[in-house]
C-alpha cells in the first residue's frame, strides 16, 4: 500500500511517501512561508524526485488536526483536491497520535504529545509506547498545564515529552517536580512520516474516508467563534 502523507498543522510542514509501511522519501521545510505556497510544490517534487506520480498513490492521509486552524485547513483541502480526481480514500490522522509513532520504540514509557494551544493550555494526548505500536491512554484533548501535571502524576511509567509545544511543557511540569524528558530534537517535531503511520493504523482499521467527508478536528473553538459567543452572552 503506498501512503502520501501531508503534515501542515504548525509553524513547519511535511511530506512523505510511504510504502507497505517503509518510508520511502519524506521532504520537510520550515522557512517561515504560508503553507499554502509550500505544500502542493513539495508535493509535486517529492513524487516526481521518486518516480512516481499521484495515480501510484492508494491512500492520502493527512493530519487533521489539531493544531493551527489555518494550517489545518490548509492540509485537508490539499488532500481533498489531491482526492477528488480519482476519489482516493483518505485517512484524517490525529495530530497527537502521529507524532507520537515517532517514539514508539521506547517500550514503557508514557509519551506526553503537546501543541501549544495558547491561554495557558496546550493540545495533548497520552500514549504509552509498546515497542511495535502505542496504546492510547486519553482522547485528544485541550488541557491547562495544571490539569495535565495532576494526570501525569498517576502514571509511574517515565515519560516523554514531544511536539512542538514540549519545551513549554516541559519546562513548566518540571518546575513542579514532575519527572519528564525531553525527546530529541530530531524526534521531537511532527513530520509526515508519523501521519503516514497513522493512516496505516486507520486503514487497517477500516477507518479511511472519501474526500469528500474529509474535515479539520479543531478541539476548540476559533477566536472568532469565542469573541462571538461572548459578545452574545454579554447581550
Amino acid at each position: 500500500m503506498m501512503i502520501l502523507a501531508l503534515e501542515s498543522s504548525a509553524t513547519a510542514c511535511s511530506v512523505a511517501l510511504c510504502r507497505d509501511g517503509e518510508l520511502v522519501a519524506q521532504s520537510y521545510q520550515n522557512s517561515g512561508l504560508t503553507h499554502s505556497r509550500t505544500l502542493l510544490p513539495m508535493v509535486k517534487d517529492l513524487l516526481s524526485n521518486c518516480g512516481q506520480s499521484l495515480k501510484d498513490v492508494d491512500v492520502l492521509a493527512v493530519a487533521a488536526g489539531p493544531g493551527s486552524f489555518t494550517g489545518l485547513r490548509i492540509g485537508v483541502s490539499t488532500v481533498k483536491g489531491l482526492a477528488w480526481p480519482e476519489d482516493k480514500p483518505c485517512a484524517p490522522c490525529s495530530t497527537l497520535e502521529s507524532m507520537a509513532w515517532l517514539l514508539a520504540h521506547l517500550k514503557g514509557k508514557v509519551i506526553v504529545c503537546a501543541m501549544d494551544a495558547r491561554r495557558k493550555q496546550v493540545y495533548n494526548a497520552l500514549f504509552l509506547a509498546t515497542g511495535q505500536g502505542l496504546e492510547r491512554l486519553c482522547p485528544d484533548r485541550a488541557i491547562s498545564l495544571e490539569e495535565l501535571s495532576e494526570e501525569l502524576k498517576k502514571y509511574e511509567n517515565s515519560k516523554i515529552v514531544v511536539g512542538d509545544g514540549a519545551k513549554l511543557c516541559y519546562n513548566t511540569l518540571t518546575e513542579q517536580g514532575l519527572q519528564l524528558e525531553l525527546a530529541p530534537e530530531n524526534l521531537r517535531m511532527q513530520s509526515a512520516w508519523g501521519v503516514a503511520r497513522a493512516a496505516q493504523e486507520l486503514a487497517a482499521r477500516g477507518e479511511l474516508v472519501a474526500g469528500r467527508d474529509l474535515v479539520p478536528v479543531y478541539h476548540r473553538l476559533s477566536q472568532a467563534e469565542r469573541e462571538r459567543l461572548e459578545r452574545e452572552q454579554q447581550k
